[in-house]
């Protein structure tokens, strides 16, 4: 399996596939490479996949380093030990946020910013959400429980065939005998917690810092994170940015949706 060496000696994962323009896919906060794979086969382009530092198969660290402008830094450092000079960068959620802060530091790596779910506001209802699950083990045993706690639930997610909800829960969770476990480092609950008792900054100096590079939002159109107003207030900024708003999907879209990939594919156009 490949893997790359951080700044402060980390042995972090990747995975690098396909053809055409280099496009790096950051994740979600606790999510990790699979979540891209259902998207995957689907885009022309050559697809990078990091795990964060602490998730998936990446070492675990200090979790005062689990933050945003040090997973920049990851970034970067993966570029270099594959000889980009330039991506583009598909960024769910967290891996949005970390596409911003690039664009704000290091803005001549960049080709071009897809956004899955995440804009500069972040909704206190979908904020509140994350905290109350990061870091904790679920409640359900087997991946069987899991899929089906989440087709009866998750009712801002609708028709998602079974074996969907399988696919999902397999790539967040490792099942042993004691039950599910998370695939990352529980620890990364101190980080946000901690980061969540500082004053929130104002974060729309990083989505203006997208000026000039192709953009796209891709929303889930019952988003409990992304607002529609917020996700408004940025195509006013940007009347240039490719925008769909997925009908039937919470945060976050699976991205393989007929709306997302009208939208992806529109965008890699403006990237060649």
């Amino acid at each position: 399996m490949p893997y790359f060496q951080s700044q402060d000696g980390l042995r972090l994962h990747y995975l690098d596939e396909g053809d055409g323009v280099p496009v790096i896919a950051l994740a979600g906060l606790t999510r990790n490479a699979a979540d891209f794979d259902h998207v995957a086969p689907h885009l022309p382009v050559r697809m990078i996949r990091p795990d964060y530092r602490g998730r998936g198969q990446s070492d675990w660290a200090d979790h005062r380093t689990y933050t945003i402008p040090q997973e920049a830094q990851d970034v970067l450092a993966l570029m270099d030990h594959l000889g980009l000079k330039k991506t583009a960068i598909l960024g769910t959620s967290r891996g949005g946020l970390i596409a911003m802060m690039l664009a704000a530091t290091a803005k001549d790596r960049l080709i071009g910013v897809a956004l899955n779910d995440i804009g500069p506001e972040i909704s206190k209802k979908g904020l509140d959400v994350i905290k109350d699950y990061i870091g904790r083990n679920p409640a359900q045993k087997t991946y069987a429980e899991a899929a089906a706690f989440r087709a009866t639930n998750w009712t801002h997610f609708e028709d998602v065939p079974m074996d969907r909800w399988m696919a999902e829960v397999q790539g967040q969770y490792q099942e042993t005998p004691d039950g599910l476990i998370i695939r990352y480092d529980p620890k990364l609950r101190d980080a946000v917690l901690e980061a969540g008792a500082q004053p929130v900054p104002d974060l729309w100096p990083l989505f203006d810092a997208l000026d000039g590079l192709p953009l796209a939002l891709i929303r889930g159109a019952n988003s409990d994170l992304l607002t529609a107003e917020t996700a408004d207030e940025m195509a006013r900024r940007r009347p240039d940015m490719l925008r769909t708003d997925v009908p039937g999907r919470g945060h976050v879209p699976f991205l393989d949706e007929p709306e997302a990939l009208a939208v992806l594919q529109d965008w890699i156009g403006q990237l060649t």
